[in-house]
């Protein structure tokens, strides 16, 4: 199927987190997933409470969109979910359109699905997910991920783990003994994704804290710890 089911389409907005943190970009989010993470902060994309905003779209009338949008006010493009991996050649065709038109893109992904597409991607972020999300990790896959990206010899992949308690901290460090030739990036959980209001207190005390425990530990040294940025400023709200 050439149509990708697409949930939101916003922006231009700024990226919060990952290897692309700060830099301007509009955001495309797919329908789908096949994790249930316990503390997900966009389960509307997988739970049902948010389907009848589903549509399907060729690749080229979300191309419209954007630049409806904001044409010639950006020249990223991120495209998350869900999970953007379940989806086959209309996200090739999309990536391709995309490029065309000089814009880069940069996905997230959990590492439970290998796309040939991934070749194509500019910023290729795999977040495995610890402990705390009570999903499994399927290590053969991972590693066919990061073994067939690293075979291709482009560097556009990182690691991403968020981190909600010493547990999660270890898992982390596993990860980063298993692909140490991969950049990893740590970034605090937000553990309660429904609060309103200000939660930028909150998130910086979480983030204190993981900068504490990466500063104490030299198993550490070569990761990079990052807040979720978009969080700090716009709190729990969608669309940002």
């Amino acid at each position: 199927m050439s149509k990708l089911p697409v949930i939101e389409i916003f922006g231009p907005t700024i990226q919060g987190e990952g290897a692309v943190i700060g830099v301007k970009t509009m955001f495309v989010r797919t329908y789908g997933c096949d994790y249930r993470c316990s503390w997900c902060d966009s389960a509307f994309t997988w739970d049902g409470s948010a389907k009848d905003k589903l549509r399907l779209l060729e690749p080229e009338t979300i191309v419209e969109e954007l630049m409806a949008l904001a044409d010639g006010n950006f020249d990223s493009v991120t495209i998350s979910g869900g999970n953007p991996a379940l989806i086959g050649e209309g996200m090739k065709h999309f990536i391709d359109l995309l490029h065309r038109k000089s814009i880069q893109v940069a996905i997230e992904t959990q590492g439970s699905r290998w796309q040939d597409w991934f070749y194509d991607v500019d910023v290729l972020t795999i977040s495995p997910k610890p402990p705390s999300s009570g999903m499994k990790t399927d290590w053969d896959v991972l590693d066919h991920i990061l073994r067939n990206m690293k075979e291709h010899g482009r560097a556009t992949h990182n690691l991403k783990v968020v981190v909600f308690g010493e547990e999660d901290l270890e898992y982390a460090k596993s990860v980063h003994r298993r692909y140490e030739d991969v950049q990893l990036f740590l970034q605090p959980g937000n553990d309660d994704v429904k609060e309103a209001g200000d939660i930028s207190g909150r998130l910086l005390r979480r983030l204190e804290w993981l900068f504490n425990k990466v500063i104490a530990d030299p198993a550490l040294n070569r990761v990079r710890v990052l807040p979720q940025l978009h969080a700090l400023i716009w709190h729990n709200k969608q669309g940002k």
